[in-house]
């Protein structure tokens, strides 16, 4: 899978987590989940847990931890899929 299909996939899990739907219209890999997007850290848990579905990957709490924006899901999780 390329890193854009990667993006595309990402940004659909992350899409009905959303609140702020301007910052979802402007989406990019800068774009932060929580404080852009306004997810709260309750479904930014279920994120992962869609990621981790999505992608048939493990997200370790540490390695979640370090997700803040978009991009950082994604080159996460190009690495485990890679």
């Amino acid at each position: 899978m390329s890193e854009a299909e990667v993006y595309e996939k990402v940004v659909g899990v992350i899409t009905p987590f959303a609140k702020n739907a301007d910052a979802l219209a402007a989406i990019s890999r800068d774009t932060n989940i929580l404080d852009d997007l306004e997810v709260n850290s309750a479904r930014l848990v279920d994120i992962m847990l869609e990621f981790e579905d999505a992608f048939d990957i493990e997200v370790e709490d540490e390695a979640a931890d370090n997700i803040a924006t978009v991009g950082d899901a994604v080159q996460l999780i190009v690495q485990k899929t890679s």
